[in-house]
């Protein structure tokens, strides 16, 4: 499989003026850029730019794809939608979650980097399955964030690379309920399920979300001055006002984050147990399964050797006519019937009979040497 990367950038709250497409255009000449978004796929070499530059100078999302594993998400917000402090809580030491500000924009990347050295065969993701999340990070719903701190922790599992001691960052309600874009996340930066399911365990449920009712009050509520600020600001292209309405009544409703109270050792622990505890199910189930299969197969063959006994002459002379077609899938069906007659003399006991027909079989077609071969095969 040759090598392949995707990249996929998106400007949400403002378009790119005249100038940035002729800029971007500067470094991929087979890029697909458009007024909103660049696009570029390479099945050599490299993309030229480098990305947190692009989102800190054009663009509000950004998506990557590699298909040896490495994946790689940043989302860009304004600053007064998002607390760059309260976001760098799930950040560790490293490259994989990180946050910071650039001028009026707190910058998100998520970043999963496989060490498998295994080349994935699966659908390229695409950015907009994903996109739901920056809205979601600006109404204050930082399960997202939670996600990739979990993505971070699973990959470093040497004591080496990761602090075991440290202390999990705020949990977000609602990680048993997880919204389409973060379930998404969740796939995209290949969350361990065992983590995840041990990490939800104290995670409380969602209350009541925001009202349409309770929209109308809220705005309602607001000055005629804030009001008309805000449709200068959206007549002038400017969508961070609508999100920063759209912040301040969801954080009217949103929940606290419960503080962390485990470790980052006993939550692999944990997750280490429940795989433990998994697999064993599983195998138990796999068991079980395969025998049923066995019961059920060993009772469709006594059926058969029941149809058999009634007629076993009958039995001879259709291996016969099967072998006289001269026909591969002919000769398996005869060896399936002969097979089932040796089954049918061992339980009648008559063993010797069956031996001496099937020696003469052997010796009337011992010319046809596929057909020895079946019969060499099967122990006829």
């Amino acid at each position: 499989m040759s090598e392949y990367q995707y990249y996929e950038f998106l400007a949400i709250d403002q378009p790119l003026d005249e100038r940035q497409p002729g800029e971007l255009r500067a470094l991929s000449s087979r890029a697909d850029i458009s007024a909103t978004g660049f696009v570029n796929e390479y099945h050599w070499g490299n993309f030229r730019g480098n990305p947190r530059v692009l989102m800190e100078r054009y663009f509000d999302a950004f998506l990557y794809f590699a298909n040896w594993g490495d994946r790689q998400l940043m989302l860009r917000v304004p600053a007064q939608l998002l607390d760059l402090e309260a976001a760098q809580r799930y950040c560790v030491d490293g490259d994989l979650t990180i946050a910071w500000q650039h001028g009026d924009n707190v910058i998100l990347s998520f970043l999963y980097r496989d060490e498998s050295g295994e080349w994935e065969y699966t659908e390229d993701p695409r950015l907009g399955a994903l996109l739901a999340i920056r809205e979601e990070l600006v109404g204050g719903d930082h399960r997202a964030l939670y996600l990739a701190w979990l993505t971070t922790i699973g990959l470093y599992l040497d004591p080496e690379y990761i602090d075991v001691e440290e202390v999990e960052p705020p949990v977000p309600a609602g990680l048993s309920k997880l919204t389409g874009a973060q379930r998404a996340l969740v796939e995209f930066l290949r969350i361990d399920q065992d983590l995840l399911a041990v990490a939800t365990q104290a995670s409380p449920p969602l209350g009541a979300g925001p009202s349409d009712d309770g929209l109308v009050e809220f705005v309602k509520s607001l000055s005629q001055k804030e009001k008309d600020a805000l449709l200068v600001r959206a007549a002038n292209g400017d969508a961070s006002g609508i999100a920063d309405l759209r912040r301040r009544y969801r954080s009217l409703h949103a929940a606290t984050p419960m503080a962390g109270s485990r470790t980052v050792g006993e939550l692999l622990d944990a997750a280490s147990g429940r795989g433990d505890e998994r697999r064993q199910e599983e195998a138990r189930r796999a068991e079980e399964l395969r025998a049923r299969r066995e019961r059920r197969a060993a009772a469709a063959r006594e059926e058969r050797l029941d149809a058999l006994a009634a007629d076993r002459e009958a039995a001879w002379q259709k291996a016969d006519a099967l072998i006289a077609t001269r026909n591969q899938s002919q000769y398996d069906a005869a060896v399936s019937l002969l097979i089932d007659l040796k089954a049918l003399s061992a339980r009648s006991n008559d063993e010797t009979v069956f031996t001496q027909r099937c020696q003469q079989l052997r010796d009337e077609h011992r010319r046809k040497p596929t057909l020895m071969q079946r019969f060499d095969a099967a122990g006829l």
